[in-house]
C-alpha cells in the first residue's frame, strides 16, 4: 500500500463532513410528497364517498386506502416545490458547516473530467432509452417482490413548466433551484460520501490517513455498486460511476470527480428540459 499521510482533520470531524450532508439529504428526500397528480380513476366515487359516514377503523375499502404498506404525509404534490427547496436549503447550511474539511484538496479540474462528464451523459440517456430496466418491469409486473428488491421505481418527473405554468416567476425559480440542486449541490456530497469516505473506509478503519484515490478491489466495488442499489436506471449507473471511479484512479483528484458528475448533471437537465423528458429526474 502507499505510504499514508497524517489526516489534517479529525475523523469525527470527516466523518460528519463526508456523510452528514448525504444523510440530511436523502432523508428529507424521504419527506416530498408524489408530484404526479392522481388520476381520476384513482380517486372515489361520490357512491363510495358516501359510503364513507357508515364506516370506520378497518372497514374502510381498500379502493379508498390505496394497498401501500408504508403511511403517506397528508402533503398534496403541489407542496413538492417548497420540500425540495427546503431540502436543498438545509443540504447546503449543513454542506457550509464542513466546508473547511472538503478546502483539504486544491481546487484543480483536467480537461478529462469535462471530458468524462460529457461521455457519461452520452452513456446515461442511451441506457436509458434502451430502457432495460422497464422491459423487466414489465415482464415480472409492478407487483413482483424483485422490482421492490431492485429498485426499479420511478422518479418524481416533476416537470415545472406544466405545473407552475400560471406563475412565470415561481416556474423559472424552481427550475433554478433544481439545477442548482442537480449539477451543483448533489455532485459534491454524493462523491464525497462515495469517494472520500466509503470507498476509503472500507480499505482501512484508519481511512482518513488513505490518500484519495487509492483503491482496492472491495473500494472499486463500494464505489459502483452501492450507487447502483439507489438509482432506478440500473445499467446507466453501472457505466457511469465505473467511468467515474476509473477518472478517481487515474487523476487522485476528488474536484474532478466532482466537476464530471456535475458535467453530466448539468447535461442531462438541459436534456430533459428540452426534450421533455421529465421522467429522468
Amino acid at each position: 500500500m502507499a505510504e499514508t499521510s497524517p489526516p489534517l482533520f479529525s475523523a469525527r470531524r470527516s466523518l460528519l463532513a463526508f456523510v452528514l450532508p448525504l444523510v440530511v439529504y436523502m432523508l428529507l428526500g424521504n419527506l416530498e410528497p408524489d408530484p404526479l397528480p392522481p388520476s381520476s380513476a384513482a380517486l372515489p366515487s361520490d357512491e363510495v364517498l358516501g359510503d364513507l359516514t357508515e364506516l370506520e377503523g378497518d372497514d374502510f375499502p381498500e379502493e379508498v386506502l390505496g394497498d401501500s404498506d408504508w403511511p403517506s404525509l397528508p402533503l398534496p404534490g403541489e407542496y413538492y416545490p417548497l420540500i425540495y427547496t427546503g431540502k436543498i436549503i438545509a443540504t447546503l447550511l449543513v454542506l457550509a458547516c464542513f466546508w473547511p474539511v472538503y478546502r483539504q484538496w486544491p481546487l484543480r479540474v483536467s480537461p478529462l473530467a469535462i471530458g468524462v462528464g460529457v461521455v457519461g451523459v452520452l452513456l446515461w440517456i442511451g441506457c436509458c432509452w434502451l430502457n432495460l430496466e422497464g422491459s423487466l418491469v414489465g415482464w415480472l409486473g409492478e407487483d413482483h417482490v424483485a422490482i421492490s428488491w431492485l429498485g426499479l421505481g420511478n422518479r418524481p418527473s416533476y416537470n415545472p413548466l406544466a405545473a407552475l405554468a400560471d406563475s412565470p416567476n415561481l416556474k423559472y425559480g424552481f427550475l433554478a433551484i433544481r439545477f442548482f440542486g442537480l449539477a451543483l449541490l448533489i455532485p459534491i456530497i454524493e462523491e464525497a460520501f462515495l469517494r472520500a469516505f466509503l470507498m476509503r473506509y472500507v480499505i482501512h478503519d484508519n481511512w482518513t490517513e488513505i490518500p484519495f484515490g487509492i483503491v482496492n478491489r472491495m473500494a472499486i466495488a463500494a464505489g459502483i455498486l452501492l450507487p447502483v442499489l439507489y438509482h432506478p436506471e440500473k445499467l446507466a449507473a453501472l457505466l457511469w460511476f465505473s467511468l467515474v471511479t476509473w477518472l478517481m484512479i487515474r487523476t487522485k483528484n476528488f474536484w474532478d470527480c466532482v466537476v464530471a458528475h456535475a458535467v453530466t448533471n448539468l447535461l442531462l437537465g438541459i436534456y430533459v428540459v428540452m426534450a421533455g423528458k421529465w421522467e429522468l429526474w
